[in-house]
C-alpha cells in the first residue's frame, strides 16, 4: 500500500445498497433477517457435523468448512453494512476499507475452491468406492482444505496491496455497501492498468481451474450413473450429491453472470446487485440447501433436538469413513 495515499485519502465513504433514506430501515431489517439466517444456518451445519458421529465423513468434513467459509465472508460484509443503514454517514477508514476487502477475497477464493473439492470427493465416492478411504483419507482431507484456505490468503496478499497501490485522490465515496474491488480502481485518479490486469487474471484463472474439476468430476458422476443398471440405485447416488450440485450451479452461476457479461452492459448497480447475492443470499441459502435435500443432516438435527445436552466426545463416536 503506497503511504502516499494517506495524505490523500484517509477514509471511504459507502453509498450501501441504496442511497434513498426511505429504504434505510426496510432494508436494515430485510439484511438482518438474511443475515440471521446465515448465522444460524451455517453454525448449525458447523455443530451437526461436528458433534454427530454418524456425519464424521469426507462429505460432511468438507461441509462444515463451506459452513465456515460462508459464515466468515457474511460476517466480514454484513455488520458494517446493516450499521451503515443506522448512519447518516457511513465511512470505512483507509486501513479497514483494505482488511475488509483482504477479509472478502481469502474467503470467496476458498469457496470457489471447497466447491471444487466437494465435486471431487463425491467423484471418487461414486466413480472409485474401493479407493475411497485411501484417496480421500483423514491427511488429504485436512491438506485440501489447509490448501484451500492458504491459496485464498495468498490471493488476499496479492491482491489487496494490488488495489491499494493506486493513488485515490479525486472522490472518495464508493457506490457500494462493502469495499469491492471495481467500485475502489473506478475512483482512482492514477493509472489502473496493472491492478485491473491482476484482478482479471487472478479471477479468471480461479473460476476457470475450479470449474474445470467441477465439470470434470460431474462428467464422471454422471457417466458412472448412466452405466448403472438399477433405477433404484441410479436414483439413490444421484441424491447423495443432489445438494452440492445445486449449490454449485447456484454459486457459478451468479460469478459468470458477473465475469460474462460484456463490458459494454457492465454497471455498478448490476455489481451491487450479484454481490448481495453471493455475499449474503448464496451463505444463507446453502444450509437450507444441505438440510432440506440430504436426509443424513435432517436425521442429525433431529437426534440433536431430542439429545440438545449430549457432551461433545460422547456424540462424537465415529470416524472417516463410517456411513459414507
Amino acid at each position: 500500500m503506497a503511504p502516499g495515499n494517506l495524505s490523500q485519502v484517509t477514509e471511504f465513504i459507502l453509498i450501501g445498497v441504496s442511497d434513498l433514506p426511505e429504504l434505510q430501515i426496510p432494508l436494515f431489517l430485510l439484511f438482518l433477517v438474511i443475515y440471521g439466517l446465515t448465522v444460524m444456518g451455517n453454525l448449525g451445519i458447523i455443530t451437526l457435523t461436528s458433534v454427530d458421529s454418524r456425519l464424521q465423513t469426507p462429505m460432511y468434513f468438507f461441509l462444515r468448512h463451506l459452513a465456515i467459509i460462508n459464515f466468515s465472508n457474511s460476517t466480514i460484509i454484513a455488520p458494517k453494512m446493516l450499521v451503515n443503514f443506522l448512519l447518516s454517514k457511513k465511512t470505512s477508514s483507509y486501513f479497514e476499507c483494505a482488511t475488509q476487502l483482504g477479509g472478502f477475497l481469502v474467503f470467496i477464493v476458498a469457496e470457489v475452491f471447497m466447491l471444487a473439492v466437494m465435486a471431487y470427493d463425491r467423484y471418487v465416492a461414486i466413480c472409485n468406492p474401493l479407493l475411497y478411504m485411501v484417496v480421500v483419507s483423514r491427511r488429504i482431507c485436512n491438506l485440501l482444505v489447509s490448501l484451500t484456505y492458504l491459496y485464498g490468503f495468498c490471493t488476499a496478499i496479492v491482491v489487496t496491496p494490488c488495489v491499494f497501490s493506486v493513488s485515490y485522490c479525486a472522490s472518495n465515496v464508493i457506490n457500494h455497501f462493502y469495499c469491492d474491488i471495481m467500485p475502489l480502481l473506478t475512483l482512482s485518479c492514477s493509472d489502473t492498468y496493472i491492478p485491473e490486469t491482476v484482478v482479471f487474471i487472478s479471477a479468471a484463472s480461479n473460476i476457470v481451474f475450479s470449474m474445470t474439476i467441477v465439470l470434470v468430476s460431474y462428467f464422471n458422476i454422471v457417466l458412472s450413473i448412466l452405466r448403472m443398471r438399477s433405477s433404484e440405485r441410479r436414483k439413490k447416488t444421484f441424491s447423495t450429491c443432489a445438494s452440492h450440485m445445486t449449490v454449485v450451479t447456484v454459486f457459478y452461476g451468479t460469478l459468470l453472470f458477473m465475469y460474462l457479461q460484456p463490458r459494454t452492459n457492465y454497471s455498478l448497480e448490476t455489481d451491487k446487485m450479484a454481490s448481495v447475492f453471493y455475499t449474503l443470499v448464496i451463505p444463507m441459502l446453502n444450509p437450507m440447501i444441505y438440510s432440506l435435500r440430504n436426509k443424513d443432516v435432517k436425521a442429525a438435527l433431529r437426534r440433536f433436538m431430542m439429545n440438545p445436552g449430549c457432551p461433545l466426545g460422547q456424540c462424537n463416536l465415529g470416524t472417516f469413513g463410517v456411513n459414507k
